[in-house]
Order: structure tokens, then sequence, then C-alpha cells
């Protein structure tokens, strides 16, 4: 019998992060988890959702059957538009970046050190889709997330003392939201320290399952 998964679900580790969202801010959602954050928009805040491959203003995902394979965000999902939808090139969408002008960015991860150093891009020997925006986003946008589930498959923790996979960016992450719990630091000098636990998640496990020196209190 296949044991039942404790602590959120990718839905909830969404709905979670969409909670940081506020109002009037330009946001990009990374490949992976962060693309739930879009159907997670609570009803009294207005964003508008960023992708990197040239449009400004994405619509949650499409109904099955209503999919639009013109329409299709950075990680190649089909999404829809909506009233105030645009298009451009690639290149004014990474101006948009690197220019300081997206308020935040929702990223996944294979592994956050306690520095806020992001490894998301590439396992050597491994075949991946490619960089993508992520170095730009890290090192562009004013305030990052990284949204990934607190261990690997064999059970080792990801959030770690020093990341052991290239680097996407160095001392770039603001907060962690896990399966286990959120883990957020005031500014870029600070330690990361425990602010929130999953429901059904003890904190004893969130301790043994973390690297990471972090603030339990």
């Amino acid at each position: 019998m296949a044991q039942e998964k404790i602590g959120w679900t990718r839905n909830e580790m969404a709905a979670r992060a969409a909670k940081e969202l506020q109002d009037g801010f330009y946001v990009n959602l990374g490949i992976g988890i962060p693309t739930l954050v879009a159907n997670h928009i609570p009803s009294n805040v207005s964003v508008t959702l960023q992708s990197e491959n040239g449009m400004l203003g994405m619509g949650p995902f499409p109904f099955s059957g209503e999919e639009d394979a013109d329409l299709i965000n950075a990680g190649k999902q089909t999404i829809t538009t909506l009233p105030k939808s645009s298009f451009f090139d690639s290149a004014t969408s990474f101006a948009m970046i690197r220019g300081g002008h997206i308020d935040l960015s929702i990223l996944g991860a294979m592994e956050v050190a306690e520095n806020g150093d992001i490894a998301n891009w590439m396992i050597p020997g491994k075949m991946v889709k490619g960089m993508g925006g992520a170095m730009d986003l890290v090192a562009g946008v004013k305030r990052c997330i990284a949204l990934f589930d607190h261990t690997n498959k064999r059970g080792e923790s990801k959030f770690l003392k020093a990341c052991t996979l290239p680097l996407t960016g160095q001392n770039c992450i603001d907060m962690v939201i896990t399966d286990l719990g959120v883990f957020s630091r005031l500014d870029k000098k600070a330690r990361f320290r425990m602010t929130e636990l999953a429901a059904g998640v003890s904190l004893d496990e969130v301790k043994a399952k973390t690297e990471a020196d972090v603030i339990f209190e």
C-alpha cells in the first residue's frame, strides 16, 4: 500500500504562493509547480502575469478541449488570454525582466541553499530543455520565491547548506515554499526563518528533512 503523502499537495503549495501576490504586481511564473499559481490568484487581487517567451497578461490554464496550440507559456503549456493580453518578441520580454519591471518571480527549484542560492536549470549528464529565462529572472526581478518539494525521490533534503548542482543565481531567493512549510527572510543578509508549518506536518519532521541552517521558533 502506498504511503499517504504528508504535507501540502502541489496545488496547495501553489495556493499558498498565490497569497504572496499583491494588487498591481507584474509576476513571472516558472516551469513546474509555479505554473499552478495562475489558477489560485485571489479574486480580490489584480496581477498581470508575464512570460519570457513574449506575453503579458496570461490567463489560467484552459479547460480540456478548449486548448489553443498557438497560446503557450515558457514551459510549452497551453494557456488562455485575457482582454488585457499582449504579445511581443522575446527581446522585449527580457528587457522587462532585466530592467527590473517585474515585481515577483515564483520559480521551481532542484536545490536551494541557506544563503539564498538556487539551482534549477541543469543536472549534469541529463538532458534538459535549456536555461530559459531563469538566470535573468533571479538577477532582474525585485523578489524571488522558490516553490518545490522539500526532498527528492530518495528522501534527501533539497534545502541545503550549499547547492551541489550548477547555480542559477546567488543570494537571490527571498522565500522558500515547500510541501512542508514556508521559510522567509527579511533581507539578503538574514537567515531563513520557518514562518509557517504545513497541515499535518510536525516541526521535528521538518528539522529532520532540512539540511540548511534555518531558524525554527
